[in-house]
């Protein structure tokens, strides 16, 4: 095989990994209990260990109005302890038995994830079971971690250098609807306003069976799974969930811009942000292939013209659901994000007329074969490495089960990347990335900073 593989030229070499890469497949079976909790398992004996992630269909679009940011709080009230299981008590077993957890909180899901050796799965999904079914509901832990997601935005958000404007400030300026709009990481004053009664209907009505999908990856039998899967959560009774609001929006018709003033940062930046359908739309994959194209790494198109040619801005990096999930992850309307740091003096508006130069040739031109099918593979490559390992391979089952309904998804993706054709991007360049779609924001450094520098 070596010796074949140093034969190949560059563009067939390309193309014969890109071919081997798309025969591989992920084991996948899915089971879907009496109380509507849905199982996704991928057996895989490489190594005694295994991935699980729970994940519920409540994110940022699906949170209470006027409790901005509840979703995120509830992430971390799910590690307060329940009756059962005191607080720290999943630390202590995962840890413990020599292995990790995290939750996040997205648009559209929030999940719960942990990877440990075999011998420890079993508590790990009694204590999934226990906090789904009930929490330690008290103003002591609530005022805790309402405290602990208020340093997260002060540290993330308040005083930190750009501080996420890319993304909060970015939405807010680009989508009309408050579900896409409003900022999901918390806002001080409505995170105060949340009470135990709060938490409780939030709890009962999100963090329910039907509402939910558990995803486990490893050295594991799919058919065991689900015995002990339907032991522990399968009497938890399902719940009544509220209707899903309708988060779909039309294309801006008119650029949107907004400057802004940083007290922390030493250079000024630029984010912009380009308004994208959701995954229903058959543009979808195209318009992920054309965020690669153009801000995926130091061979694309934006960062070879803005920073290596044009040597006017500092960094440029994005893409389409940039930073916050990627094509597999969405379930609504999303932007393409194109975010750096320019060079103080340069001229904010010329940087971003030049970064839509680039786009507008790609729309009028289209890009070379050969460029697209490296994106394409790399694409593809960098997917397989992720499958590879047990809790990223959970997560993306659970998360395609939950908010696609194909937890096979993941096994379409290649020939979902590999489909599309050059035509495809310059079409999707033409109609979507255009000025009238466009907004931006350019974040000025503060006056403190432009002194020390002059």
């Amino acid at each position: 095989m070596n010796k074949l593989l140093k034969r190949l030229s560059p563009m067939l070499l390309v193309a014969f990994l890109s071919n081997a890469m798309a025969v591989q497949t992920t084991p996948i079976r899915t089971y879907k209990l009496d109380n509507g909790l849905t199982l996704v398992v991928s057996e895989d004996h490489a190594s005694p260990t295994f991935g699980l992630s729970v994940v519920y269909h409540v994110g940022f679009r699906l949170e209470p109005r006027g409790r901005t940011g509840f979703a995120h709080l509830f992430e971390h009230m799910m590690f307060e302890g329940t009756p059962n299981a005191p607080k720290g008590s999943f630390v202590k077993i995962i840890q413990g038995g020599g292995g990790s957890l995290n939750g996040s909180t997205r648009y559209d899901y929030t999940n719960y994830i942990s990877k440990a050796p075999v011998s420890a799965l079993e508590p790990i999904l009694w204590l999934e079971a226990d906090r789904m079914r009930h929490l330690d509901f008290s103003e002591e832990n609530l005022n805790n971690q309402r405290d602990v997601v208020k340093e997260e935005i002060r540290v993330n958000v308040k005083n930190k250098p750009y501080g996420l404007f890319f993304w909060t400030d970015l939405a807010a300026l680009a989508f009309d609807k408050w579900e896409n709009a409003h900022d999901g990481y918390g806002s001080f004053v409505d995170l105060d306003k949340a009470s135990i009664e709060d938490v409780k209907r939030f709890h009962a009505t999100y963090y329910s069976p039907n509402n939910a999908v558990i995803a486990i990856a490893g050295d594991v039998d799919p058919d065991r799974m689900f015995r002990l899967v339907n032991k522990y959560f399968g009497d938890i009774p399902s719940a009544e969930i509220p209707p899903r609001p309708d988060v779909s929006e039309k294309l801006n018709t008119k650029e949107r811009f907004k400057q802004q003033t940083d007290d922390h940062a030493t250079a000024p930046a630029l984010a912009i942000g380009w308004k994208m359908p959701g995954p229903e739309s058959p543009d979808y994959y195209p318009l992920a292939l054309l965020g690669e194209v153009l801000l995926g790494g130091d061979a694309s198109l934006l960062h070879q013209k803005m920073v290596k040619e044009k040597q006017s801005m500092l960094s440029i990096s994005g893409g389409m659901a940039w930073p916050l999930g990627n094509v597999l992850t969405i379930a609504g309307p999303s932007l393409t994000v194109a975010f750096g740091m320019y060079k103080p003096g340069n001229d904010a508006k010329q940087n971003v007329d030049d970064i839509q130069a680039v786009i507008d040739q790609v729309a009028q031109q289209g890009v070379s074969e050969a460029r697209l099918q490296a994106v394409k593979t790399k694409m593809v490559a960098d997917f397989y490495k992720e499958l590879a390992h047990n809790l990223s391979r959970a997560d993306y089952l659970a998360i395609s089960q939950l908010i696609h309904g194909d937890a096979n998804l993941v096994n379409k993706y290649p020939d979902l990347i590999n489909r599309v054709s050059v035509q495809d991007i310059q079409r999707v360049a033409a109609k979507y990335l255009t000025v009238a779609n466009r907004s931006w924001i350019d974040r000025q450094i503060a006056r403190q900073h432009q002194e020390k520098q002059q």
